[in-house]
């Protein structure tokens, strides 16, 4: 008897020792308030604010490229010149046959005024008066016809000279001092204007239209904010803002294009580019969250494990509104600072007591 007491004491003893090791641990995180402003990336391509093929006017030989290859060039700044000789000569020529024009005009008017004064006093005959304001008239055109060609003529000499219509960078010139050039040869160079630069990127119908709902929401406040993801993997510095979308679906993709303009003063931004978008609402947004890895779910939707001031296992059913930046922003279910399980979660069933420690960081 005494051995068969000793033997269920000890079994008694081992089952208290196996129910205190048994009791569980897991990490816990608070469900608290956090900005988690909506946030999203796409794709998109850099492209010239302007961007131009410069060409001649007129025809002639190149007699200066007057720029360097690649290097920016204010308005109005001489990229080629044309020899001018001929035109120079033909507005000559047009100033001088308007100021024989101009004579021409004026003995038309004396004629008319003595025939005039003719047949006032009953000495002339009307149809030499008639004659004289024909003529008067005729010269009258002649003059205009004259100054119209002036007008052309100096205009075919001021193109000549080929200008910058912007500040720009320079492409490669495609003619060299003594080709021939004429309005048929094509582009001379290139001129791209690359500040401010522009970044075009479709975006789903969907994000678009609650897009324009927060804009309209946010009409007081800050404008989303809009950075770009560089080739190397860098950040750029400046900020853009969206300055278009585009009322026009693709039905192909179901996307609208956006468009957002960054300021470029250094020229960083290269036209052509593939970059990455990214957009972020601009007025904070306090929303209750938890990491998004205490969020399970079965058949029924989602849930959460939460650990309750007696240390013990509830299943809460909760609605997950979107998920962002590892977090999990939870529309019902959960109050602030309630603990929900994030690591250890196999391990537990509702109703257990646990060994809840706080996850890394708070």
């Amino acid at each position: 008897m005494a051995a068969l007491l000793y033997v269920l004491s000890g079994s008694t003893a081992a089952a208290q020792g196996d129910d205190t090791v048994a009791v569980p641990a897991v990490v816990v995180a608070p469900a608290e308030m956090r900005d988690l402003r909506e946030r999203a990336t796409f794709t998109g391509r850099l492209r010239a604010i302007q961007r131009v093929d410069i060409r001649a006017r007129v025809s002639g030989f190149v007699e200066e490229v007057a720029f360097t290859e690649g290097r920016r060039v204010e308005a109005g700044a001489a990229l080629y010149r044309i020899e001018d000789d001929v035109y120079r000569a033909a507005v000559q020529q047009t100033e001088g046959s308007i100021s024989a024009a101009e004579a021409q005009l004026e003995l038309a008017k004396l004629q008319r005024d003595r025939q005039q004064t003719l047949v006032e006093r009953g000495t002339g005959a009307p149809a030499q008066l008639d004659i004289a304001q024909a003529e008067l008239g005729r010269a009258q055109g002649e003059l205009e016809r004259l100054r119209g060609l002036l007008a052309q003529a100096k205009l075919d000499l001021s193109y000549t000279t080929i200008t910058a219509p912007f500040d720009g960078i320079t492409g490669l010139s495609n003619v060299d001092v003594g080709a021939f050039v004429s309005p048929e040869t094509g582009a001379l160079t290139t001129l791209t204007r690359l500040d401010p630069m522009q970044v075009e990127f479709p975006v789903a119908t969907s994000q678009v239209l609650r897009f324009r709902r927060q804009r309209a929401a946010e009409a007081a406040g800050r404008a989303p904010s809009v950075q770009l993801g560089l080739p190397d993997g860098t950040t750029y510095a400046r900020k853009g803002e969206i300055d278009f979308v585009d009322t026009k679906v693709d039905r192909g993709t179901d996307t609208v294009t956006v468009r957002a303009r960054f300021d470029n003063p250094d020229g960083v931004l290269p036209d052509g580019a593939l970059v990455t978008v990214m957009l972020e609402a601009g007025e904070e947004q306090l929303v209750l969250s938890v990491p998004r890895r205490a969020v399970q779910r079965d058949q029924e939707g989602a849930f959460v494990l939460v650990v309750n001031s007696e240390s013990k296992v509830e299943r809460r059913r909760v609605e997950v509104a979107r998920t962002t930046a590892g977090r999990a922003v939870i529309g019902s279910g959960l109050e602030q600072g309630e603990r929900v399980i994030t690591e250890g979660i196999n391990k537990v069933r509702p109703g257990i007591v646990v060994d809840a420690a706080p996850a890394a960081g708070g």
